[in-house]
């Protein structure tokens, strides 16, 4: 049984032991856990990993392949082409089986980034990580679906909270790592690791049952997809264009925002005509669908925005090394995996689910506001601990958001509820870094126009910036963009705010023991 509002309109056959060649209804907790997470947890490292691992292996590249002024398409290739793919990947897991769509998946990541590591220019190099990111939104996006598919329901608030811990740690550990490879065995390398790992995922997968797909047919929606790309590629780059803090870029930044406009309304039209859609729209118009894929867009928001800016942030305002930067911020990336842990381990066990975001995410709205008011009296020694709270209460989200779209798109459509959750934690965390960017760089702006360049230069060059200036001048820029982050966590304590209010008002509030699909 589901307590929930509206959830009466979405339900799916539930799936059977017969839908399996593997029976997987017979195996003991442990046993399933053994056989099913270790096949999805390395998909899911691979993808979230490779959106930062190559970050600290940029200027390396650059000077490498030279064309530095388009060194950032690298990331921003992957992004794009990682978020395009996500809605994909669902529809033809949902079609033609999601076991047999990650092994698609992981061959094409695995042979783009072999082509990623012989790259001779930045262009090869750049068009090599669109197939990368094609790959890795499929990975992101099947790993997902595939725990609805093969875990019970009031277990899978577990797994979403394991595989939410392997997103963060993996993003986390991607520019250690990248710096690390870098600096030993050259660029390259970040790229030549994904073999011989994409090959040991490419095994374990072979574990994972044999669903039979409950859709019979495929009419994939080529247009659609036409339309989705020409969506989303000016979105990203328009917010990519946002995130430069550049004047002279705003002309194009809106221009592709119009492109992007226009597109999407030509491509709701188009969706809501076609038999087959690439974006199940009935389904993203229920209150539970589209209240937590907005949580998730709004999480996504927080936390990368946070992870984005709180090192410029303790490093030009607190003056601290880059060195000892990570150290102050680990609780913040390490605690987020405890949190998202602790709350599928609480739906496992209790069968409460959105009543844990409910909770927690007003507890990051407070963390921020207290950052927003309060940041010059907080001691260093005091921000671990406020990040600590930040992480810990901001974690309770994701195993609920996954957990949620899954029981109310039921078996049908699993792949189509997992790819709009990844889709609208791309889109957040895009939207979110670019709007904070735009909050710090209007204060500044308004306040004090050198400071602004000055701000520019510190986020694409890093303290080094600051070398030519006198130790006053340093001491006026330092409390202006001091003032200017007290707007921008209150910037980012409205996204969380968001969060919460999804949390609140999603309808489905408990699993009970005995649901079956």
């Amino acid at each position: 049984m589901l307590v929930m509002a509206d959830i009466s309109t979405a339900a799916q056959p539930a799936m059977s032991p017969a839908d399996f060649t593997g029976d997987t209804a017979s195996l003991s907790p442990r046993g399933l856990f053994f056989t099913v997470f270790p096949s999805i947890m390395l998909p899911m490292f691979l993808a979230a990993v490779d959106g930062t691992i190559v970050a600290t292996a940029l200027p390396a590249m650059a000077a490498s392949l030279g064309e530095v002024e388009r060194v950032s398409w690298v990331v921003v290739a992957y992004l794009v082409a990682a978020t395009i793919a996500a809605p994909v990947y669902g529809r033809l897991g949902d079609a033609l089986g999601r076991r047999r769509m990650m092994f698609g998946a992981l061959g094409l990541f695995i042979g783009a980034s072999f082509l990623c590591a012989v790259a001779p220019s930045i262009i090869v190099l750049t068009l090599a990580r669109v197939l990368q990111g094609l790959g890795g939104g499929g990975l992101m996006t099947l790993s997902q679906a595939l725990v609805g598919e093969v875990v019970p329901p009031r277990e899978r608030g577990r797994y979403q909270g394991y595989l939410a811990s392997i997103f963060v740690c993996s993003s986390t550990f991607g520019p250690v790592a990248g710096g690390w490879l870098t600096q030993n065995l050259g660029w390259q390398s970040v790229f030549w690791v994904n073999v011989p790992l994409g090959l040991i995922a490419f095994g374990l997968v072979f574990r994972l049952p044999v669903r039979k797909p409950l859709q019979t047919a495929l009419d994939f929606d080529f247009t659609g997809l036409a339309l989705f790309s020409l969506t989303i590629v000016p979105l990203l780059l328009a917010l990519e264009q946002a995130r430069q803090f550049d004047l002279a870029a705003l002309p194009l930044a809106v221009g592709l925002m119009v492109v992007a406009c226009v597109a999407l309304v030509l491509l709701l039209r188009q969706q809501e005509a076609c038999a087959m859609p690439l974006l199940p729209i009935k389904l993203l118009r229920m209150a539970a669908i589209w209240r937590t894929d907005l949580m998730a867009a709004s999480v996504g928001a927080t936390l990368v925005s946070l992870v984005t800016f709180l090192p410029i942030y303790l490093q030009v305002v607190r003056g601290i090394t880059p060195s000892e930067v990570g150290l102050r911020m680990l609780p913040l990336t390490a605690f987020i995996a405890v949190g998202s842990m602790m709350t599928g381990q609480i739906i496992t066990r209790t069968g409460r689910s959105a009543i844990v975001p409910s909770l927690g995410m007003p507890v990051v709205v407070a963390m921020l506001m207290v950052l927003a008011l309060f940041s010059p009296q907080l001691s260093l020694a005091q921000l671990p601990a406020v990040f600590f709270v930040i992480a810990l209460a901001n974690g309770t989200a994701m195993p609920v958001v996954q957990t949620t779209v899954q029981l109310v798109a039921g078996p049908r459509q699993l792949g189509a509820a997992a790819a709009s959750v990844q889709f609208s934690r791309s889109i957040g965390a895009a939207l979110g870094t670019a709007v904070v960017g735009a909050v710090l760089f209007g204060a500044l702006t308004a306040t004090d126009p050198a400071s602004a360049k000055l701000f520019a230069l510190l986020v694409e060059t890093g303290p080094k910036a600051l070398a030519g200036l006198d130790a006053a001048r340093v001491a006026v820029v330092q409390g202006e963009i001091a003032d200017a982050f007290r707007l921008a966590f209150a910037a980012i304590a409205c996204f969380a705010l968001l969060g919460a209010v999804m949390a609140w008002t999603i309808p489905l509030r408990r699993i009970d023991a005995d649901r079956k699909a």
